[in-house]
């Protein structure tokens, strides 16, 4: 009925660009603004709620692509934290809820969920600043 009342309509497909690939890749976190892509999965125990999770973490600020911390960095060492529990900021403390050991993890985490409006000078870190962390669980206990 609709094809005899308009004809053919014609419908171009938009491009799949890089930005759209990525954000269809990226998941949500109930509550919060902080999303989440799985690059690698795990297959041991998940992180859960007063957990301490070892992981390695590289650290770039979103708007300049500057590395401000990565645990692989010589002299660095493994990041332990005891999870969902307030005691990092609130993008990674829920972004890595639920992550396997093996996983390895990218957090896409905005400023409000991050550093907020000061942001963390002594590291490179601008005011506002959204924060990209790839992350990879090493261990839960």
């Amino acid at each position: 009925f609709w094809l005899k009342l308009f004809g053919s309509i014609p419908w171009k497909q938009p491009a799949l660009t890089p930005r759209l690939i990525q954000a269809a890749k990226m998941q949500a976190i109930p509550g919060h603004k902080t999303t989440y892509e799985i690059l690698k999965p795990g297959s041991g125990k998940a992180i859960s709620k007063g957990d301490t999770a070892t992981v390695h973490a590289t650290g770039v600020v979103k708007e300049t692509g500057k590395k401000f911390w990565s645990t692989k960095d010589p002299g660095q060492s493994p990041f332990s934290y005891q999870a969902g529990v307030g005691k990092v900021i609130t993008g990674w403390d829920q972004g890595c809820l639920g992550m396997t050991v093996g996983e390895e993890r990218k957090l896409v985490i905005p400023a409000d969920e991050g550093y907020g409006g000061g942001g963390f000078p002594a590291w490179g870190i601008p005011p506002g600043a959204t924060l990209e962390f790839t992350l990879e669980c090493l261990q839960v206990q």
